[in-house]
């Protein structure tokens, strides 16, 4: 008889997370879990608490709970927890005055896990050169140096805390690309924190949405298709839409209008209109303001 293997224990444990901020919650009770091997989109409007809940999983705050990462405590634990995790932030912090050969000079002789010939392939792709300061270079470039930085270091969980913030689309797109192309595989875990949600609504594997420091969505991408329906109604038959209380309505062209539910069977919804999975952002901001933008 064989024996059972345990599942392996979830890479972020939340309960409870609370923290204050001149007396106001930033987060409030907040409580999730983030599986290994996924990519995990932490989505919430400005305030929400996404980036304090990323302090937190990172060690860089204190605060009220319990959370495991990667089954360490952050706030005791720290060093050893940031040989495994790597921190990409919406704002550079790379020194102006350093050059791309003395950054990677750097993290070889600090990061156990970096690996200097893996950065160079792949800054190789790029048109930056180890001569060059960071004041030297343009935003898309510090964010192409972070991203050829963060990718040599072999470190399960990777965080990104609003990362293409103020580039161009195709940097974005290029961005995106190279993590999955570069980066990721079954033994590592992505966590992005974005406002550019439908630009990363195809790479996530599961999604939470955080409001007023509280998770209020947690669910794999699969599972939200399954759960929520939109659904195109005619004037026609918007009295039988709305006897199955749609949670959000907004208004088309030619008096139809588009109403979206939650569990509710989608054979008995395409009796009353063409029947659609709601995108992520139209998703978000029903949930999280109660009607569409």
């Amino acid at each position: 008889m064989s024996a059972v293997i345990p599942p392996a224990p979830p890479l972020v444990r939340a309960r409870e997370l609370r923290k204050m901020y001149s007396g106001r919650p930033a987060l409030d009770g907040a409580s999730f879990e983030i599986e290994a091997g996924r990519i995990v989109g932490l989505i919430g409007p400005n305030g929400a608490g996404k980036t304090t809940a990323l302090k937190a999983i990172l060690g860089l705050i204190a605060f009220q709970g319990e959370l495991e990462v990667l089954e360490l405590d952050p706030r005791k634990q720290r060093d050893r927890l940031m040989n495994e995790v790597c921190f990409i932030a919406d704002v550079a912090v790379l020194p102006r005055w350093i050059r791309v050969g003395e950054a990677m000079d750097f993290l070889t002789g600090t990061h156990p896990h970096f690996d200097r010939s893996k950065c160079e392939r792949f800054l190789a792709n790029t048109k930056l050169s180890t001569r060059q300061r960071v004041r030297e270079l343009s935003k898309g470039m510090i964010v192409q140096l972070h991203l050829a930085l963060a990718m040599a270091i072999d470190a399960r969980l990777l965080v990104l805390d609003e990362p293409t913030l103020g580039l161009d689309i195709l940097y974005r797109k290029q961005f995106y690309q190279r993590l999955l192309e570069d980066y990721f595989d079954e033994r590592k875990t992505i966590l992005i924190t974005t406002h550019q949600v439908e630009e990363i609504e195809h790479i996530l594997t599961d999604v939470l949405f955080i409001r007023d420091g509280k998770i209020t969505l947690a669910s794999g991408m699969e599972e939200l298709s399954e759960r929520y329906t939109e659904v195109l109604v005619s004037p026609e038959q918007s009295e039988s839409a709305r006897a199955l209380n749609p949670i959000d309505e907004r208004v088309m062209p030619f008096g139809k209008t588009v109403m979206l539910f939650d569990h509710v069977p989608k054979d008995r919804l395409a009796l009353l209109g063409d029947t659609r999975s709601p995108g992520l952002a139209d998703l978000f901001v029903a949930l999280m303001k109660g009607t569409y933008r």
